[in-house]
């Protein structure tokens, strides 16, 4: 059985999204082996209208799941090293999607320590969270409804949200689309 994404996912605006998603709960499931981390840190990506996007200048085989449907899992490479992971939003062929930043383990930490051979900053980076997860290439599309990846309600009260701008990119760097979360243990 499936699990219900909020509306802000695929009728509001993309920040609209990223604030909805703060507190969310990301869980994997490969084999026995179930990862979760409750969202604290994300970044918001408009697209046609958004320099930074991957989007941008249209449709092409790497970013093709940003033109939706709506609660997908977007997964590119990052220089070529790291595996990073979005949110895709908004109504198809309207590319939209958050990049997941960051969050805090509340299930599985071994397991994320194991994938991340280390047991400190497992969760603070987009690159760091997808690798603690265990999500690859391999999940590019994949429905966070439905699968080993899914996205599921908080469970976390959100007590504050820093804005910012967003970090590590190049263009539309002023816009303050990344948003950092605290959340009530």
């Amino acid at each position: 059985m499936g699990t219900s994404l909020p509306p802000a996912l695929h009728t509001g605006s993309v920040l609209d999204a990223a604030m909805a998603l703060l507190g969310m709960r990301l869980r994997t499931q490969f084999d026995d082996n179930i990862t979760e981390v409750a969202l604290t840190e994300v970044e918001a990506y408009n697209g046609p209208n958004d320099p930074a996007s991957h989007a941008f200048r249209g449709k092409t085989p790497r970013n093709a799941t940003m033109f939706g449907p709506p609660g997908r899992l977007y997964v590119y490479r990052s220089y070529g090293i790291h595996w990073c992971m979005n949110v895709v939003t908004g109504p198809p062929d309207d590319p939209a999607a958050v990049l997941l930043r960051g969050g805090m383990i509340t299930r599985g930490e071994r397991i994320a320590a194991m994938r991340r051979r280390r047991t400190d900053h497992l969760t603070d980076g987009p690159g760091k969270l997808a690798q603690a997860l265990g999500v690859h290439g391999g999940h590019d599309g994949a429905s966070l409804t439905t699968g080993p990846v899914r996205l599921l309600e908080a469970v976390h009260e959100v007590v504050s949200v820093e804005r910012t701008p967003r970090i590590g990119i190049s263009q539309a760097v002023e816009r303050p689309w990344r948003f950092v979360a605290e959340l009530h243990r």
